[in-house]
Order: structure tokens, then sequence, then C-alpha cells
């Protein structure tokens, strides 16, 4: 059977041309085809002889996600549904905020963590995503646009941290120079608050920026509506953030504002004193109201009012306008309404 070769590593590329007798920098030369220029047919590839294309049309395959369906917002935002090798099915997410040119991607498909009031995790969780798939959802949205991506954002389907192998691989993609060019200062990794992998993270030679869904300032709380938390305990995470912090770029924390739940002033100075000398940014995000869920989002004037009281602090926050809402593309709402629409 003959394997994908867009599953194999620079270094295990240039391995596998060793291992055939061959200069190892044809491995560079492939890999700068498949990720840099976007070549999905060894018949292309001209800089390599007519005989070595010969020999990897017989020894390999070049496959990647498919594009089902696109999507458009009337806020430009884009949505779009993948199919995977095993039928499977994930979506990205295209955020245009000029001068930025942002792709929010998935590592999961679905999620395992259950938080009551995202929808990813409604269908729950199937698998991880490999590396290649990680990447290649950057690389098709780069080829549908016609400026070049600027910012990455690893907030759709799934946990990150609960896949960090993966996207280990895959940011060695999209951060070389022969592959998708990507600096890693321009990319955000999000997390629920996974100990063990804000730990791998710290301990590994990335400088991504994190950011934390903290989203309640207690930790019954957190227990109550993320699951996740009975094993990563608040404390844990943010003497952990603040580590990350000081060592490699500013943790922002990430605050869905639910109506009823979590959006009062007593909640807003409780954040405050939480977050009291850990050097970050708050980002507060208005709920994302789903079909399927019960949540609602606060009027403006209880944001303003929240907003309000994280500024008279002087601590830095920003309030997320999200685009997407009405195409179910906005944070937490990522649950495949694409794909349901594609089978009817």
């Amino acid at each position: 059977m003959k394997q994908n070769i867009k599953n194999f590593s620079l270094l295990e590329l240039e391995n596998l041309f060793r291992e055939l007798s061959l200069e190892p920098y044809r491995g560079r030369q492939i890999f700068q085809w498949l990720w840099q220029k976007g070549v999905n047919d060894f018949n292309q590839m001209t800089n390599l002889s007519l005989n070595l294309r010969k020999l990897l049309s017989e020894k390999f395959t070049i496959e990647d996600i498919k594009p089902v369906k696109n999507i458009k917002s009337s806020d430009g935002a884009e949505k779009f549904l993948w199919e995977l090798g095993d039928k499977n099915f994930i979506e990205s997410v295209f955020i245009p905020e000029p001068p930025r040119r942002t792709v929010c991607i998935s590592t999961q498909v679905g999620c395992p963590l259950g938080c009551l009031f995202c929808a990813t995790g409604l269908n729950g969780f199937k698998r991880n995503l490999t590396g290649t798939e990680i990447a290649s959802q950057i690389q098709q949205v780069q080829k549908s646009i016609a400026e070049k991506l600027t910012n990455i954002v690893f907030m759709g389907m799934g946990e990150p941290l609960l896949n960090l192998d993966n996207i280990f691989l895959a940011l060695e993609i999209i951060t070389s120079s022969i592959g998708l060019g990507i600096s890693q200062h321009h990319i955000t990794i999000s997390t629920a608050g996974i100990i063990e992998g804000i730990e791998h993270l710290l301990e590994s030679k990335w400088k991504v920026k994190l950011a934390v869904s903290l989203n309640f300032a207690e930790q019954k709380m957190r227990e109550k509506y993320m699951p996740v938390a009975k094993n990563n305990p608040l404390k844990e995470v943010l003497k952990l953030s603040r580590i990350y912090s000081e060592k490699k770029e500013m943790v922002t924390f990430e605050y869905v504002l639910i109506d009823g739940v979590n959006d009062s002033p007593n909640d807003a100075h409780q954040l405050l004193k939480l977050l009291k000398g850990i050097p970050s940014k708050i980002n507060l995000i208005p709920y994302n109201e789903h079909p399927d869920l019960p949540y609602k989002s606060p009027e403006p004037d209880k944001i303003a009012r929240f907003q309000q009281i994280l500024f008279d602090s002087n601590h830095p926050v920003t309030l997320r306008k999200s685009k997407g809402r009405d195409i179910l593309a906005a944070c937490g709402q990522l649950a495949g309404k694409i794909e349901v629409a594609s089978r009817e």
C-alpha cells in the first residue's frame, strides 16, 4: 500500500532519500513543493528528474484534506468544511480584520471536554488530527484567498493541548521557510487549562502565544461548566500561566460572558482579584449563541459595565467583536452546521 508522502516531516523526507541511496536535499525539494508551492502532483515537481518523479509516483501518493463546502458571513468571515481521509469532517474559519488575515483551525474531530456552553462537544470526540491535517487547513484556506495569511489561531474544534505532539509537527511545517512561512510570533494556541499541556509547551522550543479559556473566577464554577477543570485546578493553571508570561509570551485570559451566569459586577471584581500580579491581558467574548444550547449573550449595557470595571483597574482588556455568528462560525459554535447542510 502506498504511503501519503505529505505525512512525512522534513527530517523524515531527508532520511527517506538516504535510504533510497539518493541525495538528502531531494527531501527538502519535495517538502518545498508540497507545502510552500502547494503542488499535489509529482509530475509538476520540475526540478526532479523524470526517473525520480516516476519512482515517487510508484511508491507514494499525495493526499490532502478535501474541501466540501464553504460559506461566507455577512461580516466577511468564511467557514470551511473539510472531509478527512476516514470520512470525518472538521471546520476552519477565515477571519479578515485588515491588516490582519487570520485563520482559526481545528486540532481534533469533535472535542472531549464537554464544556456546557460550547457546541463543539455536542457530537462527542472521535480522534486527534495529524500534524498534516492541521497544517493543511492553513494551506487550503491560503489557496482560496488573494492575500497572504498573517495570523494563525488554534481555536477551532478540539482542545489543542490534548494533541500537542501533532501540533508540534504542524508548527514545523507552518513556520518553515520552505513550508508555510508564518512566524511563530503570529500563532496563538488556546486551551481550557490543561496543566500537563501547558507544562509541555513551557518545556518546548516554541514561543507561541497562549490563550487560556478562563470564563469563571472560581474553581467550583469552572468545574460545573467546564468538567475538565476537576483535574486541572485553577490555582495550578494560574501558576503556570504566570511562568509562561514571564518566560515566553504574555498570556491572554479569555472570558466568555454568559447572561446571568458570569457577567455580574461581582464576577468582574473576582476576576481582577484572581489575576492580580499575573502579567496578562483579558479578552472578553460575548457569548455566541447556538440553537442547540440554552445560553444567551448579555445585553450590551451589561457587557459595557463589566468591561468598564476592568478598565478602571488598568488591567489590559479587549472586547472581541466576534465574526461569523450568522453562519455559526464564531467561538464555541463550530459543530458541523455546514456538514448537516451538505447532506440534505
